[in-house]
């Protein structure tokens, strides 16, 4: 694919003409806890000041719902001009996904055309409202909805997660390469699930491996945001749907993710002011709660 199939940043732009930032959060390959930390990163970014919409883009899993303890459908706005869904509100951010409107144990058995549909519809017909990030947690795989978000919307860039071990990193390099192929910035690298620290002797665990999320980011000239640990509550959290940055946010583990949310800050920001096509706008973040 060449940069003459993306849309015009003008055209793009008009969609979401009140978010600063959009930000897909991907991965090659599913089971690298992507959607883990599009949640925590959301509600980090949040607790941190910013204004922050999260768009579950996984139209065959959803599972931000779950996640963020939603179980509601969405209201219906209308005016003489318009209908637009309202998203639903929880931990401080704004929140659409196709899980609030289909029976949480019913498969969605769409073709590729019918889901990047749903998805063009979370964003023309969602009243976002102004948006410092709309963080778009997107499925594994470089299919049809990553192509229709890479084509129809003003993407600021995206963020690869993926775990330390091979296979993982393999599926990684595929997904960023895409994003490259298709002109849209890389923002950084997140490796999950990196290390495991046992709760009673403190000794540190590379259970997948060591320093690949590093090697890849190194590499491609992409910077690297950091690790997050293997921890149960980090699990927990997202069953009980209370993210752990918010649940626990003493954690080591909630600081390092926060940490991470201000790194994704600071490589928006560079990104902006280092950009002709786009304004400059700069988002400071403060140290939350």
């Amino acid at each position: 694919m060449n940069s003459n199939t993306i849309g015009s940043n003008s055209t793009k732009n008009e969609l979401l003409p009140k978010v600063k930032n959009t930000i897909a959060i991907a991965s090659g390959k599913g089971g690298v806890g992507k959607s883990t930390v599009a949640v925590n990163l959301a509600v980090a970014l949040a607790k941190a000041g910013a204004s922050v919409g999260l768009l579950d883009a996984d139209i065959y899993g959803p599972s931000i719902p779950l996640m963020l303890g939603i179980n509601e459908r969405p209201k219906i706005y209308k005016s003489a001009e318009t209908m637009k869904m309202l998203p639903l509100e929880n931990f401080g951010i704004k929140i659409m996904s196709i899980g609030f409107l289909v029976d949480n144990t019913a498969p969605v058995i769409w073709r590729g055309p019918m889901a990047s549909g749903a998805l063009k519809q979370f964003v023309t017909d969602v009243d976002w409202d102004e948006l410092d990030y709309l963080i778009f947690d997107m499925p594994p795989g470089t299919g049809d909805i990553q192509l229709t978000l890479c084509q129809t919307i003003p993407l600021t860039g995206a963020v690869i997660v993926t775990t330390p071990q091979k296979v993982s990193l393999s599926d990684a390099r595929k997904a960023l390469n895409m994003f490259t192929r298709v002109n849209v910035p890389l923002l950084g690298v997140v490796e999950n699930m990196s290390y495991f620290i046992a709760p009673d002797t403190g000794n540190v665990y590379d259970i997948f491996g060591t320093g690949g999320g590093e090697k890849l980011a190194s590499e491609t000239s992409t910077p690297f945001l950091g690790k997050i640990p293997i921890d149960p509550r980090i699990r927990v959290g997202g069953d009980k749907g209370i993210p752990i940055v918010f649940d626990l946010p003493d954690s080591n583990e909630a600081k390092i993710i926060s940490q991470i949310a201000k790194n994704l800050a600071e490589q928006v920001n560079i990104r902006n002011i280092n950009s002709s096509s786009n304004p400059k706008i700069e988002i400071i973040l403060g140290d939350g709660d």
